[in-house]
């Protein structure tokens, strides 16, 4: 049996190319919009959960120090972010440790941009909040999830639950 275990590292980068230097993430969560039901026909109230309609996203970036990768991630337009991630992979049966690989895109625009501390001996803390506009993750090269609500895609798995939304609209 195989078991995820840590990251063992990770490199960020901007236009697939890029280094950003030391910086640690924090990944935007999936929240589903849902609403709460009531009325005639049901007992009382329930959530109803809107499949793939997803609620703002938001990444964090925290730097070390003010660095030129810090300030640039400040400019008003969209950056185009992929997190590079080794991940070790314990097969239990055999005992061989894999390194997976994982590729985290995203579309960000800065929303905040925390300057941090300046203080002897220690890190800046550095950090920034970026509004995200897409969001994919692969795993050893295959597209594991997409959420890009600008054009109605919600892609879990291999199954897109927009599509049949994107089809009602005639998009």
């Amino acid at each position: 049996m195989k078991h995820d275990t840590l990251n063992v590292n990770f490199a960020c980068y901007e236009d697939a190319k890029e280094y950003l230097g030391m910086t640690e993430a924090t990944l935007p969560d999936i929240e589903f919009m849902s609403e709460t039901i009531s009325g005639a026909g049901i007992g009382g109230e329930m959530e109803e959960v809107l499949a793939g309609m997803v609620s703002a996203m938001t990444t964090t970036l925290n730097f070390r120090t003010a660095n030129k990768s810090a300030m640039k991630l400040t400019a008003p337009k969209i950056h185009n972010i992929d997190l590079r991630v080794a991940q070790q992979q314990r097969d239990s049966s055999s005992g061989k440790i894999k390194i997976v690989q994982i590729k985290h895109v995203l579309k960000l625009m800065p929303k905040k941009q925390g300057m941090g501390t300046v203080a002897p001996a220690s890190p800046g803390d550095v950090s920034g909040d970026y509004a995200t506009s897409y969001f994919a993750t692969y795993i050893d090269g295959e597209k594991k999830s997409e959420i890009d609500p600008a054009n109605f895609i919600c892609n879990v798995n291999g199954k897109d639950y927009l599509a049949d939304v994107r089809k009602a609209l005639g998009k």
